[in-house]
């Protein structure tokens, strides 16, 4: 009983030193700071300078970041347009899913349409890490790892400016899904979109 008692207060004791302060270290280092000055996606929005308010550079790699903010900016484009759609167009033909609203569809979704969509998403990364090995591009500058229209400029500005627009259309849609999710979960917490959106 003794031991056990002892065991918990340590474990109490040892767990609080979590809470407390720490000295703290500088908080980026040249090279981060470098790593971050030479990145494309500063503009008005960020205050014209590099947007890191809670200083995650000092433990994320500014490229494996950038990567992240591109590929969930992507998917954020094609949520909200897939958020819409049965709204607009109706659903398909369709036993499981009866419903447009979407978080709703969500969980009436057979889960052998989940697998199937999983392994579709998995054999998308197979194939973008396989020829990001070949040094092909799927998430900035660099030859793209697919340009079916052949629409990936030749010249560095054009393509700056392409990449510059991904960017700020992929913040958007990422503020715009969050809202729509607020506003499903939280009737009139988004001024901007009506109650009983969905």
């Amino acid at each position: 009983m003794k031991t056990s008692a002892t065991l918990a207060l340590a474990t109490l004791f040892g767990s609080a030193s979590a809470f407390s302060p720490s000295a703290r270290t500088a908080s980026t280092s040249a090279l981060q700071m470098s790593e971050l000055d030479g990145m494309l996606g500063v503009s008005v929005e960020t205050g014209n300078k590099v947007y890191d308010p809670l200083e995650l550079n000092q433990w994320v790699p500014a490229k494996w970041a950038r990567e992240t903010e591109i590929a969930n900016g992507r998917s954020a484009m094609l949520a909200t347009v897939g958020w819409f759609w049965p709204q607009i167009f109706g659903t398909f033909d369709s036993q499981d899913v009866t419903t447009t609203d979407p978080i709703d569809a969500i969980m009436q979704a057979d889960p052998q349409w989940w697998a199937q969509f999983i392994v579709l998403c998995g054999t998308f990364e197979a194939y973008k890490y396989k020829k990001g090995l070949e040094g092909k591009s799927s998430c900035g500058p660099g030859t793209p790892v697919v340009d079916y229209m052949k629409g990936y400029p030749e010249d560095e500005e054009a393509r700056n400016t392409m990449h510059m627009r991904e960017l700020k259309n992929g913040r958007l849609a990422m503020i715009g899904v969050a809202s729509f999710i607020s506003a499903h979960f939280i009737p009139g917490s988004v001024p901007a979109l009506p109650v009983g959106f969905h």
